[in-house]
Order: C-alpha cells, then sequence, then structure tokens
C-alpha cells in the first residue's frame, strides 16, 4: 500500500513529517499510517502541476485521450487489487466494490479519454463580412476536493473530465479513506502520465483543504460533501475570484403512487436507501408513499429490509457493511432519538446489530422511521441506512412533501401513468429524476443538483463546460469592410 503524499511524479513525505491514521471501519484495525498533507505540501503541488500545465494543455487531445484509455485499461487489470482496499478503507461490501464503484471509475475514464478530441468549439452567425468562432480552452489548475463515501470512483468523476480537457489536478482524498486514492496515483504514473499532472494529497480540511481553496494559482475548486463546508469554500474561493463547483448534500424524495408495480418499487427503493448503508447524497432517504397502498407497501419493505445480510463487508454474502467511521455511525444513531422526541416511530431498526462478531465496528441497522411532516428527520440529511416514511393522498399533496426541503440532487418516482411520470418529473425540485427506477448514474449523464445541493455538474458535456472556458474570436473576413475611423 502507497503511503506518502504523490507529487510532482513521486511519491514524497509530508514537509511537516506528520501522519494520519487510518483505519478499518469493521473491527477498528489500523490499516495504515498514511502522510498527511498541509498547506507547504499543497503550495509545492500546485507549483509542480503549474509547471506542467503548458505542455499538458498542449498536448494533443488525442494524446491525452490515449493515456485515459490507457488508465482505464489499467484500473481494469488491478480491479481486484483496487475492490479489496476500496472495502477495507470504507465498508462497501465487496460485492459492491466489484461489481460497481471499480468498474464506474474505469468507466468514466474510458467515456472521457474518448471525449477529449470530440469537444466541438461552435461558428456563431453574425455580421456579414465577419466570422465568430468559439472554442473551449482548459482552466489550469483545479483543486478536487472529494470525501469519504465513494472515494475511489469520486477520484475519476472529477479527474477525468479536468484532465481530458487539459487541465492538471492537486486532488484532496479524504483523511478518512485515502487509500484507494493513492493506489491509483500510482497507477497514473505507471501508465505514462507526465509528472506534476496529477497530485494527490491525502490531509485535513482545515489545513490542506483550506489552503488548495485559498491558493492564488488554482483556477478552480471542484467539492464534493457536505451543505455546510461546500458554502464556506464558496465564500474562501471568492476572495480570489476562483471558480467553484459544488456537489452537496440530498435528501431524496422517492415518490410511490397508488399504481406502482409494488415489488419492483419495494426492491428499488431498498437499493436506493440501504446501498453503501445509506452514505450517498441521491439516497432514496424520504419514502413518500400513496395512504391506499402504504400498508402492503410496508409489510413488503420492512420484510425486505430485515432479511438484508449486514456483515463483514469482506464476504461475498454481505448486502450491508458498516458506516465509515465510529464517528459517523454515532450521528446516525443520534437521529434515532430526534425522530423519537419529534413523535415518530421507529418502525425497523435504529441499532447497532445484535451480532457479537460485528460489535468492533461502525454498524447500523437498516432503520425505517414513521415521521411527521416538516421535523427534522424529513428535512436534514442524515446520511445513513435511515430512511423516514410519509402518506399523500393526492398528487399536489405528494408533490408538497417531496419540495418541503431547501435540497435538490435526487428523487425517483414509481408509477404507471406515463402523463403523470412526466408531469412530476417536471415538477420536482432536483437536479435528477429517475421514473421507475432509482440511484442510476452514467458518465454520459449530467450529474449534480439545486438549491442546498449545489450547482455545476458532473459527467458528461456538462463536465468539460464545467472545466473549460470559452473563448470567441472574430475575424474580418470582408477586404471591402473599412476601419472604424476612416482617414482619406
Amino acid at each position: 500500500m502507497q503511503t506518502q503524499l504523490f507529487i510532482d511524479g513521486a511519491f514524497t513525505d509530508g514537509v511537516e513529517g506528520r501522519t494520519i491514521e487510518v483505519f478499518d471501519p469493521h473491527d477498528g484495525s489500523l490499516i495504515a499510517n498514511v502522510a498527511e498533507a498541509t498547506g507547504a505540501d499543497v503550495d509545492r503541488a500546485v507549483a509542480a502541476a503549474k509547471r506542467a500545465y503548458p505542455a499538458w494543455k498542449s498536448m494533443a487531445a488525442s494524446d491525452r485521450g490515449r493515456l485515459l484509455l490507457k488508465l482505464a485499461d489499467a484500473i481494469e487489470a488491478n480491479a481486484e487489487e483496487l475492490a479489496q482496499l476500496e472495502t477495507r478503507d470504507t465498508g462497501h461490501p465487496i460485492r459492491d466494490s466489484r461489481g460497481l464503484d471499480v468498474p464506474r471509475t474505469a468507466a468514466q475514464f474510458r467515456y472521457f479519454g474518448g471525449m477529449a478530441d470530440k469537444y466541438l468549439g461552435s461558428v456563431v452567425p453574425v455580421d456579414r463580412g465577419f466570422l465568430d468562432y468559439v472554442i473551449r480552452e482548459p482552466l489550469g489548475v483545479v483543486g478536487s476536493i472529494v470525501p469519504w463515501n465513494f472515494p475511489l470512483m469520486f477520484v475519476s468523476w472529477k479527474m477525468a473530465p479536468a484532465l481530458a480537457a487539459g487541465n492538471c489536478v492537486v486532488m484532496k482524498p479524504s483523511e478518512l479513506t485515502p487509500m484507494t486514492a493513492l493506489r491509483f496515483a500510482e497507477i497514473t504514473a505507471e501508465v505514462g502520465f507526465p509528472p506534476g499532472v496529477i497530485n494527490m494529497l491525502p490531509g485535513y480540511g482545515q489545513t490542506a483543504g483550506a489552503r488548495l481553496v485559498s491558493h492564488p494559482d488554482v483556477a478552480k475548486i471542484s467539492f464534493t460533501g457536505s451543505t455546510p463546508v461546500g458554502r464556506m469554500i464558496a465564500g474562501q474561493a471568492a476572495v480570489n475570484g476562483t471558480r467553484v463547483h459544488l456537489e452537496l448534500g440530498g435528501k431524496g424524495a422517492n415518490i410511490v403512487f397508488a399504481d406502482a408495480t409494488l415489488p419492483k418499487a419495494v426492491g428499488g427503493t431498498a437499493f436506493g436507501i440501504f446501498h453503501n448503508q445509506g452514505q450517498a447524497c441521491i439516497a432514496a432517504s424520504r419514502l413518500i408513499v400513496h395512504e391506499s397502498i402504504a400498508d402492503e407497501f410496508l409489510e413488503r419493505f420492512l420484510a425486505l429490509a430485515s432479511s438484508i445480510r449486514v456483515g463483514d463487508p469482506k464476504s461475498p454474502d454481505t448486502e450491508m457493511g458498516p458506516l465509515t467511521s465510529p464517528m459517523h455511525r454515532d450521528r446516525v444513531l443520534s437521529y434515532v432519538k430526534i425522530a423519537t422526541d419529534e413523535g415518530g416511530e421507529v418502525l425497523l431498526g435504529g441499532k447497532p446489530p445484535s451480532d457479537p462478531s460485528l460489535a468492533g465496528g461502525c454498524y447500523v441497522e437498516p432503520t425505517v422511521v414513521r415521521a411527521k411532516p416538516g421535523t427534522r428527520v424529513t428535512c436534514e440529511e442524515v446520511f445513513g441506512p435511515f430512511m423516514t416514511v410519509q402518506t399523500f393522498s393526492t398528487d399536489d399533496e405528494a408533490l408538497a412533501i417531496a419540495n418541503e426541503t431547501d435540497f435538490g440532487l435526487g428523487g425517483g418516482l414509481w408509477t404507471n401513468d406515463l402523463s403523470r411520470a412526466h408531469k412530476m418529473a417536471r415538477e420536482l425540485n432536483a437536479g435528477m429524476v429517475w421514473i421507475n427506477s432509482y440511484k442510476r448514474a452514467h458518465p454520459g449523464s449530467p450529474f449534480g443538483g439545486m438549491g442546498s445541493s449545489g450547482y455545476g455538474r458532473e459527467m458528461g458535456f456538462e463536465a468539460m463546460h464545467e472545466y473549460t472556458e470559452a473563448k470567441a474570436v472574430w475575424v474580418n473576413i470582408d477586404a471591402d469592410i473599412p476601419p472604424f475611423y476612416p482617414r482619406g
């Protein structure tokens, strides 16, 4: 396992020599002591990226694309190692690390590797005698800050479009889950990325993160994380006029109408909330179900949720592993008390599993709470295997409940009425809406939210827009057009 910082194409200790203890959330055992980046290390990395930028920007887009495609191949060649490391570091069940996290990471680099030489400018129809064309240029040095819930996959979400567009990247992975990010950095060196183009700095937000956000040579900050931290970053970046892209929290509304196909709605809802232990900004954390089918739906759903296999994430049979840290486990459990204090009813879970073999880990049972409208548990992001249940009688009531939070990331609905589906999708305050499914993503589909869920988009052509700026070029192509102030 790599445990050093990755700066200018080489692994190195931090300037101050400090380290971060990284623990296994299954049993609390120590995985590694990883070098801690501080402000001085950020300065080194940004300087390296700034030196590398002119050559990387000038490289033929097709050559950048070939490197990204080569990187995708290398990720797949090291898939089992990366999956095992991700599972041990985060608590993701190995079936998910193998089947979702690593393949999606490779897919991102493959998609943007193909995009690199196909991202086109445009020609604008303007006045006769002039040609006006628009080119898209990279920004320069991009600072990326990624969270702990999908550390490997989020590396690809931010790194792939930024590199394809011609930027250099300084990335700060979470201090809780840095292991796959460091192995990824090693792979980029193995496949031939030039020194300085990619830099990886595990560290704390208040030191390394703060310096990255405030650095005058960083052209853009791309941040995924909590809404309060995102707002703070936006304020800090504004001092230098640094561009900011924020992918923040969510409180996903998942509406089940009376005409829904129940088996599909039940299974899709369970995946939407319990995949990755509910540690996802797009989690289906609010079930809003029609009153006429609420009892039947809950009977089926609670039976399915009770059968989810919670256990050691390294076991291929495990469906739900531990939360990523003890601090976060305690935070999720604190919302059970909040729910009951607000008059909610715990229908399932709300506590650690009784299995003694899991006593040393960060486990929480699948939890379902019947909640009242407008309470904290229906409006605040819990970020765990914690789902609230509310009922509705009319479509307008369902929409009002769904839109009562400040978040606007993702939402889902289950219905066989096509007209209703399109109408509700249009009216939901969300950057993404799933119809008769939940939590789908693809490298070509824009991912992002509105309101307290942030702004900007990951993936697709929209992501390339995020990492480039437009330059308009005017050409006088008609010799008969005089200057504005002719003389003689």
